[in-house]
C-alpha cells in the first residue's frame, strides 16, 4: 500500500492560514497537521521528526510547509529544517509567512508583464516605489524589484524609522539594493511619487495610500498594482479585475493592475509549488525566489 502525502504545517503564530490548508488539500496532499506557536529552536526536532518515521519512500510523500507573519522567521525556520535533514531521510520545505513570497512573486511578475506589454520594456533601470513596504508583501516585493534591477524605495506611511529598518533589512540579510522613503504626509508622497515610474501598494486593506490628487503628481508613472481587495482600493481608480487598464495618471500612459488580478497568479504559483514538492524526486527549498521564477513562467 502506498503511503499518503503528508504535510506538516509549522507557524510561530497561533494559528495557520485556512487559505493555506486549502490549497494544500486541493493541490493533491492527503493530510495536513497543524504546529502552532512554534519557536525556532523547536523546528529541528519537528523536522526530524517528521523524517525519521516513514523511511526512504516515505520522505517522499512528506512536506514541511512554513507560515507565520515575519519573512525573516520563516528563512530562519526554512534554513534549520533544512539543516536538521539527514539524507535521505530529507523533505522538501515551502516557506510562504502570509502568502508574503506568492503573493510578492505575483505582483512583481504581474508588473513586468504589463511594462513588457504596454511600454517594451523591463524593470531594468526604473524608479520603483514600494508602499507600505514594511510587511512581509511589500518587503519581499522589493527584494525581488531590486533583483530584476529596478531602483526601489520602500516607504512607509506611517514612519519613515520603519521605512528605513526594513530597507536595511532587506539589503543585508538578501542583498537587495533599496533605500527607504518617508511618506508619512500628503507633500512626502507627491515628492516621491513624481519620480516614479512603477508604484506597488501592500498596505493594510482597506487603507487607501494613494488619491487620484496625488496621482496627478504621477508624471512618470508607467504601471501602478495595488494587492487591497478591500474597499477602498489603496490606490484610487485602480480595480480588483484590472490588468493593464489605462490609469489617469499624470504621465498620461500608466496602466492599473487590480488585486485579483494579482490573486490570480499567486494562486497557481502557490498551487504550482505545492504540487512540485509532490512530485520532486529530489527535496526542495522553495521561498520567494522560487516563487517569482513560476509567477515569471506562468505570466509569461
Amino acid at each position: 500500500m502506498e503511503k499518503l502525502y503528508l504535510l506538516h504545517m509549522i507557524t510561530p503564530t497561533p494559528n495557520v492560514s485556512p487559505f493555506d490548508v486549502n490549497m494544500a488539500y486541493d493541490a493533491g496532499y492527503n493530510a495536513v497537521a497543524a504546529y502552532t506557536n512554534i519557536t525556532l529552536d523547536q523546528v529541528a526536532a519537528l523536522t526530524q521528526d517528521a523524517i525519521f518515521s516513514r523511511g526512504p519512500s516515505g520522505v517522499k510523500r512528506t512536506g514541511i510547509f512554513i507560515g507565520g507573519r515575519e519573512i525573516g522567521m520563516a528563512a530562519d525556520m526554512l534554513d534549520a529544517a533544512r539543516l536538521a535533514m539527514v539524507p535521505p531521510f530529507e523533505v522538501s520545505v515551502f516557506a510562504d509567512p502570509s502568502g508574503a513570497f506568492t503573493t510578492a512573486a505575483a505582483t512583481v511578475a504581474a508588473v513586468e508583464r504589463q511594462l513588457k506589454r504596454v511600454h517594451r520594456r523591463t524593470l531594468e533601470g526604473l524608479e520603483v516605489l514600494v508602499l507600505g513596504g514594511t510587511g512581509p508583501v511589500g518587503t519581499a516585493a522589493a527584494v525581488l524589484a531590486s533583483g530584476a534591477g529596478a531602483k526601489v524605495k520602500i516607504a512607509s506611511h506611517s514612519s519613515a524609522n520603519r521605512a528605513r529598518m526594513s530597507s536595511q533589512v532587506a539589503n543585508a540579510r538578501y542583498g537587495a539594493t533599496t533605500e527607504p522613503v518617508d511618506a508619512s504626509s500628503e507633500d512626502n508622497k507627491s515628492a516621491a511619487i513624481a519620480r516614479m515610474d512603477v508604484v506597488m501598494s501592500s498596505a493594510k486593506a482597506g487603507v487607501q495610500i494613494l488619491s487620484q490628487q496625488l496621482l496627478k503628481q504621477a508624471v512618470r508613472l508607467l504601471v501602478a498594482a495595488d494587492i487591497n481587495a478591500v474597499p477602498p482600493a489603496g490606490i484610487e481608480g485602480v480595480n480588483l479585475m484590472d490588468d493593464g487598464v489605462p490609469l489617469a495618471a499624470g504621465s498620461g500612459k500608466a496602466v492599473g493592475i487590480g488585486a485579483l488580478a494579482i490573486g490570480d497568479i499567486k494562486y497557481q504559483v502557490q498551487h504550482g509549488l505545492f504540487e512540485a514538492m509532490l512530485q520532486a524526486e529530489k527535496p526542495l527549498y522553495l521561498d520567494f525566489r522560487e516563487a517569482f521564477a513560476l509567477a515569471r513562467k506562468y505570466v509569461s
